[in-house]
């Protein structure tokens, strides 16, 4: 007597998490468009200046504007930090690192001059796959 054996499940799929994001880096990302991101080369989509915000203002403000920014498809913005060691400077990379925002960003660059310089950052975000 031969004993079927059922058939096994299908393997759950793997969600990878997404390399973390580190300013001037950009992996996964076609080496065309990281060197216009960094250049300023691409048009800037959406601007957000922090300045005046506190932490927690600013931490909500970011959440929105990225999130609303990838949903209306825009690829490339502008996020104003403000210059010197400020908090939002040092924060801002990581809270774009956060899983509420990782899954939206490619690429994260510091801006030319003419953007801001050291206290901004061009932010690349994916695409939005279910704009028509």
């Amino acid at each position: 007597m031969t004993r079927s054996v059922p058939p096994s499940a299908p393997a759950a799929p793997v969600s990878r998490k997404p390399e973390p994001l580190e300013i001037g880096k950009a992996p996964g990302v076609d080496k065309r468009t990281a060197e216009r991101l960094k250049r300023g080369k691409l048009a800037i989509e959406a601007r957000i200046d922090l300045h005046g915000h506190t932490q927690d203002s600013a931490h909500h403000v970011l959440n929105s504007f990225i999130t609303h920014s990838h949903w209306a498809g825009k690829r490339c913005v502008l996020v104003v930090t403000g210059k010197g060691k400020g908090i939002l400077q040092a924060s801002v990379p990581r809270w774009l690192n956060d899983p509420a925002l990782r899954p939206f960003v490619l690429s994260v660059n510091y801006a030319q001059q003419k953007d801001g310089g050291t206290g901004a950052l061009y932010v690349l975000l994916k695409r939005n796959r279910q704009i028509g």
